[in-house]
């Protein structure tokens, strides 16, 4: 499986693409931060990470993306701008039929380092671990997207078995409520 992990911003908006082999193992195809100025509007921003994500959607053909899910920070424009960059590559992946799942901070801490309260540094030091990389990946944002990426490809198994059972649960709703009705 190919996963694209997306650690969103407007002035710094981390891109990886990973590839999970058997087990546990993944292997780093490629990481980057796309990087845009605070001085220009933030439509031509949201343009830039636009381009930028269908040329790697274009050249990587990911899967699945995972893309870091915000639910709070202390900076409301910091939070808008995330969101925002994270719904332009929601839909660019919508574009191509490719399912995206969002993940919080403390999932990916506690898949990539097994504590959800990690600090940067821990995550960049078990990111270049896990991948067997020679170098930290910087600046933090490429660590943090190779961590999504990461993140999701170990809890993808536990992710599909869930959505089954929703599956089979709302099926067994259906047949209840058609017996209920068929009753009454």
């Amino acid at each position: 499986m190919r996963v694209m992990g997306v650690d969103p911003g407007l002035t710094r908006c981390g891109l990886s693409v990973v590839e999970s082999r058997s087990g546990r193992q993944i292997i780093a195809l490629d990481v980057d931060v796309v990087r845009t100025p605070a001085d220009e509007p933030v439509p031509r921003r949201l343009l830039a990470i636009s381009d930028a994500i269908e040329h790697w959607l274009d050249t990587h053909h990911p899967d699945v993306i995972a893309i870091e899910r915000v639910f709070s920070q202390q900076n409301v424009s910091t939070v808008m701008g995330t969101a925002q960059a994270g719904g332009v590559i929601a839909v660019a992946a919508a574009r191509r039929d490719i399912d995206v799942h969002f993940h919080t901070p403390s999932e990916v801490k506690a898949a990539v380092t097994g504590n959800g309260g990690a600090d940067k540094a821990q995550v960049t030091a078990m990111v270049t671990r896990i991948l067997g990389l020679q170098a930290k990946p910087t600046p933090a944002d490429a660590a943090d997207a190779l961590a999504l990426a990461i993140c999701h490809c170990w809890r993808a198994p536990m992710i599909a078995r869930m959505a089954e059972a929703e599956s089979k649960v709302a099926e067994q709703r259906k047949k209840f409520a058609a017996k209920v009705r068929a009753a009454t």
